[in-house]
């Protein structure tokens, strides 16, 4: 192990092994992660110590601030983050019992965009200009699934059909700047699905996009989760877009997770000041326009040098002598399934986060 390497007790304790709960099959779990990368100026700790589970026909969602190593945790999974110069530990990433970390390249390669798929924020940089539509969705199949050519680019049009692309046989001759954003997001969906993956990991799936766009973009998404019955792994710094989509929620800060639970106990009985500071930064919708948002006060800390103790502690309303020592362990708080890392969880469950932040003076 290198000098560089994060151990557990670096970060505080989390369970050898996912929390078990109800649900389908267990498809992907993750078990005590880390993602190191070696720079100039020192060990960038993008993800360390994550561990999580995704069940077939749930929406996991992943959520954060840019920088909390979200995204990082995405490409990890997928094989997309080169080791070296990177720095890949852990006990293991199980993709139905069988480990990414230790599989052969070619193995890896024919897992990536057929047994999980992502669906990349960005779909005008992520698509090719030179190409059409059509003949990129159609790759995808030939790649992996070695038919001809005709029978591809049929089956492409069904994708960009089965996501609501209008006249998808005409589209698919279109290349990518003749499309719309909210097009463009969708032929990257067709994409993703078109060999029909177990999971599909949408990467800030509706960013730049207007809100209406939005809901027609997560409304195909869960369509598609259960015409192909899949699991959806979603990242994001959305908190609404996580409300009306995800079972089960996991927060990350700095690399590390700090809260994770499903939907109703990690928005409603939140046990976390940064899950409680995110949930104040929302505009809500019974809202008379008397309440100011609360913005978290501060900004993330480089992942380089990340605060002593609880990583959080600079930025946190309820910090106290010790969160800038200690690590604080990710456990139990009222669920066999809802887990957060803070000292203080207990006395968080009917806290007046809103009196407490005014009384500052924020």
């Amino acid at each position: 192990m290198s000098n560089d390497s994060v151990t557990s007790s670096d970060q505080g304790a989390v369970p050898s092994a996912p929390p078990t709960r109800r649900g389908g099959e267990v498809l992907l779990s993750v078990r005590n992660l880390h993602t190191t990368f070696k720079t100039d100026a020192g060990p960038v700790r993008a993800v360390k110590n994550v561990s999580f589970e995704v069940r077939r026909g749930e929406v996991f969602a992943i959520v954060g601030e840019s920088g909390s190593g979200k995204s990082v945790t995405a490409m990890t999974i997928l094989g997309l983050v080169p080791s070296p110069p990177a720095i890949i530990e852990g006990e293991g990433i199980f993709w139905k019992g069988e480990d990414l970390l230790r599989v052969s390249p070619a193995r890896m390669r024919s897992v990536r965009g057929n047994e999980i798929s992502i669906i990349f924020q960005d779909p005008l940089t992520a698509l090719n200009p030179v190409h059409t539509v059509g003949r990129q969705v159609a790759e995808m199949a030939r790649i992996h699934e070695k038919i001809s050519k005709k029978a591809a680019h049929k089956r492409a049009i069904e994708m960009l059909g089965l996501v609501g692309i209008p006249q998808p046989n005409k589209r698919a001759d279109m290349h990518p700047h003749e499309f719309s954003g909210g097009m463009r997001q969708r032929a990257m969906i067709a994409m993703a699905i078109t060999c029909n993956p177990d999971l599909l990991i949408a990467d800030e799936p509706t960013t730049a996009l207007d809100v209406t766009v939005q809901a027609q973009v997560l409304d195909v998404l869960l369509e598609i989760k259960d015409e192909i019955d899949s699991a959806i792994m979603l990242i994001t710094h959305d908190l609404g877009v996580v409300a009306g989509l995800a079972d089960h929620v996991m927060v990350m800060y700095a690399g590390r997770q700090v809260e994770t639970g499903n939907a109703d106990e990690v928005f409603y009985r939140s046990r976390h000041p940064y899950t409680l500071g995110l949930l104040a930064s929302l505009p809500r919708l019974d809202d008379t326009g008397v309440e100011k948002l609360l913005p978290i006060r501060g900004a993330p800390p480089s992942l380089i040098n990340i605060p002593s103790g609880c990583a959080f502690h600079p930025r946190c309303d309820f910090a106290r002598d010790n969160c800038s020592v200690d690590v604080p362990d990710l456990r139990p708080v009222d669920s066999e399934h809802h887990y957060a890392a803070c000292h203080y969880a207990e006395e968080l469950e009917n806290v007046d986060f809103r009196a407490i932040r005014e009384g500052a003076g924020t």
